[in-house]
């Protein structure tokens, strides 16, 4: 098996990042197949401390910057995140480090055994056993793992984390989550475990309400940014944004002070002040981070695709707004990023998705829209787009593919037009992909090209789980 069948394989099983889940319930998402899975292998997920993360907007920014910072503190850290961007190995993280080809290619001749004898295993509960696996042999100090859906019935709840945190909510999947706030902040606290701290970002009073109500009976302390903890913006610019962050109860914290992030968007404070009070929330118990280190792994987080600016002339900026929520958001952002600015919109988004709610946020900025599709599965068709447009009293250019619609949105631009890719990480992911190619820039690290790495084992978990024959490698991303 290679590196492609390795991954095909586990796309053969059933995978809900490619079709539509039609019910969010113990039947179809059912936590004992992850929890038989990892049993097989010793129940790694049980070999190191975790920092949980769900929510509908900033789950992955907030996990991106909470793993920075334990990182700089000098932990060896693990990183689980989903969907991936350009390569699948983003998902499975050590110390900053993707895991090489060769790591996946022997998780999965492994595991594949025991899948099989599983029957239902889904494509994202095999990766997580992976995941997990890896991290564990690793000898990860900590992993910051992200939710994949909802968090009541994603495989990751199987962790009993150190912090459980619950980033921004609004009405996303509400096919399957629910059709109100109130049914989504419930499935979103279902990773909210008996006795463990949990840190919420500011919710609106309908969220906020039931994570508190959830907290209280299982007895877990809550903070809520906005409440113990708050933050004040600072000057920014295209490179970045200082912020100030405090505890304003229980006589503050060691970590209050004045920070600076690359990512831009004031929506980012909420993400990083939350990643800050659950940093806290892990000082108190036990883990050593000092302020120095969250300065720097603030500094020097990284997390493409949101609000990202690929070129500033002729200014092209992409993001992965997926819902209405997040589009306005987005154009926010935009408008105090890039006042009067007029847009180019090039927009595609997945099928299942509130296409007319992003299109009402989006259109009024727009001088031209451009509708076009990822190359993913789920992406609706640029003719289906285009009708949605015209719904909502708009009209737009039909594109076959990101590549045309990037030169003809370049062509159609104005001196003082901007063009904005946005709509799905898939259509952000095509897109960033197409700027190298037509730049002439390296291609970001993608499924398609080769790896190189140097010698030099991890070191093995040595708290009592099953090794079997496999150690992983560190390797170089580039």
């Amino acid at each position: 098996m290679n590196y492609i069948e390795a991954i095909a394989y586990l796309h053969s099983l059933t995978d809900y990042e490619k079709t539509r889940i039609e019910r969010y319930t113990p039947d179809t998402l059912d936590l004992s197949r992850v929890e038989r899975l990892l049993a097989a292998v010793g129940n790694p997920h049980t070999c190191f401390p975790a920092l949980h993360i769900a929510g509908t907007k900033g789950k992955g920014s907030t996990a991106a910057v909470s793993e920075a910072c334990l990182r700089a503190a000098g932990y060896r850290t693990g990183l689980y995140t989903s969907p991936h961007l350009h390569t699948f190995r983003e998902r499975i993280q050590v110390a900053g480090r993707k895991i090489a080809r060769e790591e996946v290619v022997a998780l999965v001749e492994e595991v594949r055994p025991l899948i099989e004898r599983t029957p239902g295993v889904t494509t994202f509960e095999a990766i997580t056993a992976i995941g997990f696996l890896y991290f564990a042999r690793s000898g990860v100090d900590v992993a910051v793992v992200e939710v994949g859906l909802g968090g009541r019935l994603d495989a990751t709840n199987v962790l009993t984390p150190e912090v459980s945190v619950i980033t921004s909510l609004s009405l996303d999947h509400t096919y399957l989550l629910g059709n109100t706030l109130a049914e989504i902040a419930y499935e979103k606290a279902g990773i909210i475990k008996p006795g463990i701290p949990a840190v919420s970002a500011p919710q609106r009073a309908e969220a906020i309400q039931v994570l508190e109500t959830v907290s209280r009976e299982r007895e877990a302390p809550l903070t809520e940014v906005g409440r113990d903890w708050d933050y004040d913006p600072g000057p920014a610019d295209l490179d970045g944004q200082y912020f100030t962050a405090r505890r304003v109860t229980d006589g503050g914290s060691d970590l209050d002070g004045k920070y600076w992030i690359p990512l831009l968007g004031r929506h980012q404070l909420e993400n990083a002040t939350s990643a800050i009070a659950a940093l806290d929330v892990l000082r108190r118990r036990g883990f050593r981070i000092p302020a120095e280190a969250v300065h720097k792994g603030l500094r020097n987080v990284h997390w493409p695709g949101r609000l990202e600016i690929l070129s500033r002339e002729p200014l092209v900026v992409v993001d992965c707004a997926h819902n209405p929520y997040s589009a306005q958001v987005l154009r926010k952002a935009l408008a105090e990023w890039f006042p009067d600015r007029r847009w180019v919109l090039i927009f595609g988004a997945s099928a299942d998705k509130d296409i007319a709610g992003m299109l009402r946020a989006l259109l009024p900025i727009s001088e031209y829209t451009i509708v076009t599709r990822s190359d993913h599965p789920r992406a609706e068709s640029p003719i289906e787009l285009a009708d949605v447009v015209a719904s909502v009293g708009g009209g737009a250019e039909v594109s076959v593919n990101v590549r045309k619609s990037i030169r003809r949105g370049l062509a159609v631009m104005d001196p003082g037009s901007g063009l904005l890719v946005t709509g799905s990480i898939f259509l952000v992911a095509d897109a960033r992909e197409e700027w190298a190619r037509y730049t002439g820039a390296p291609l970001p690290d993608n499924d398609g090209a080769s790896d190189t790495w140097p010698g030099g084992d991890a070191p093995p978990c040595d708290r009592g789980f099953k090794m079997n024959t496999y150690v992983g490698r560190e390797h170089d991303v580039g």
